[in-house]
């Protein structure tokens, strides 16, 4: 988060979506801040936008229903939201679902302050009062009957507050709800997301869904390049090549040899990790250790079974025949 002393948004502006997102004014407006507080994530000057984020940005000017981006673990749903609301000074109020989580929770509490009583705004409240983005991820981890307390909130209402006096926050005009999950909120037919629940047809039926698959080669392998321009070109290729592989056999759609799925998948937050640690390890190359299998393991390999971890180095071994040799 910034550290900026600013704990709530200031001026809303117009700006120009192109010039925003890709640097070429389009002429299509877009409101935001002018300037970040304490709640806008930090922007990251390096993020490569999912080609999926159009859908994220065209909501963002008019979200006339609430979003649910869902995909794969890794693939970026929530940094996706994070960096466009960076981009516009938009606050995030960000929270994680579960099964114990409750409508409460996000609305807020009493408490005692300086021998009183004084009511603390939740994430839920603080969006919808100052204006933000309400970020809840993995909702379908919610218990189906906690979800349906959102319905109101999802069809625009003001949400009323019993603890803080009856208090009615009608929702602020840049107030936006967003949820992300790993699935479309039907249940998981993959068996790879325990904990995931089917949701109420009738809260699904409020939302406006973005499917977020992992991103394109071509924009990780670039991604790869201004992050680790001291690798090889060849390398980064096949450190995506590798990556892409390690998803299918995650998701089960792999046409390799194996057999069978593995229990961890690549990110690109991973990836990013490997080729950092790859270059960070080359002097091990010195003492007879591989630094791309070494990091390897330090990036993605030590959090699998045993087997798995076998899986992967030999899977290493047949992208990367020259560098792949065991690390350990």
């Amino acid at each position: 988060m910034s550290t900026l002393s600013q704990s709530v948004p200031s001026t809303i502006i117009d700006l120009d979506a192109g010039a925003v997102f890709s640097g070429t004014p389009s002429g299509r407006i877009i409101k935001g801040f002018d300037k970040p507080c304490a709640h806008t994530p930090n922007i990251d000057p390096d993020y490569v936008f999912h080609e999926c984020s159009r859908d994220i940005v065209v909501w963002l000017m008019d979200s006339s229903d609430p979003l649910y981006v869902f995909g794969p673990t890794g693939s970026g749903k929530t940094s996706a939201i994070k960096q466009l609301a960076a981009r516009l000074n938009y606050p995030v109020f960000d929270v994680t679902g579960h099964g114990r989580l409750e409508f409460p929770d996000l609305v807020g509490h009493l408490s005692v302050r300086d021998g009183s009583m004084e009511f603390q705004y939740g994430p839920l409240a603080l969006a919808m009062l100052h204006g933000g983005i309400l970020l809840l991820n993995e909702i379908d981890l919610l218990e189906p009957a906690t979800a349906t307390g959102f319905n109101g909130i999802l069809d625009g209402e003001p949400l009323c507050i019993p603890e803080n006096g009856g208090e009615i926050i009608t929702p602020h005009p840049m107030f936006r709800f967003a949820a992300t999950a790993n699935t479309n909120g039907g249940s998981d037919d993959t068996g790879l997301y325990q904990g995931t629940l089917r949701q109420n047809l009738a809260f699904l039926d409020r939302f406006w869904l973005c499917e977020m698959p992992y991103p394109a080669p071509e924009a990780e392998k670039a991604l790869l390049e201004r992050r680790a321009p001291m690798l090889p070109d060849d390398i980064r290729t096949r450190m995506v090549d590798y990556a892409n592989e390690v998803r299918r056999l995650f998701m089960g759609e792999s046409g390799t040899t194996y057999g069978h799925s593995i229990e961890v998948t690549f990110s690109t937050r991973t990836l990013l990790r490997w080729a950092d640690l790859t270059v960070r390890f080359q002097p091990l190359a010195r003492q007879g250790i591989q630094p791309l299998t070494y990091a390897l393991d330090r990036a993605l390999g030590f959090k699998a079974s045993k087997d798995t971890r076998t899986t992967l180095h030999e899977l290493a071994q047949r992208l990367f025949p020259q560098h792949a040799a065991t690390g350990e």
